[in-house]
């Protein structure tokens, strides 16, 4: 585990993400799902964001 820190706090951040298609609409499937984690991780890169776990369903995509 690596705390960020700043000039008088240290931390450590998660976020929870959850990505639904309008309508819940079932259109989600393995193809789309590792499209969209390619380019999150591509776009990663640029903010120093580090993905923990990826998970889809058939209706919505849940990051940490």
């Amino acid at each position: 585990m690596k705390l960020d820190s700043n000039n008088h706090s240290v931390f450590l951040l998660y976020y929870h993400l959850v990505l639904v298609v309008k309508y819940r609409r079932h259109v989600i499937d393995d193809t789309i799902s590792n499209y969209a984690k390619d380019k999150f991780l591509s776009l990663s890169e640029n903010y120093n964001i580090s993905l923990v776990e990826w998970n889809h369903d058939i209706d919505h995509i849940h990051i940490l």
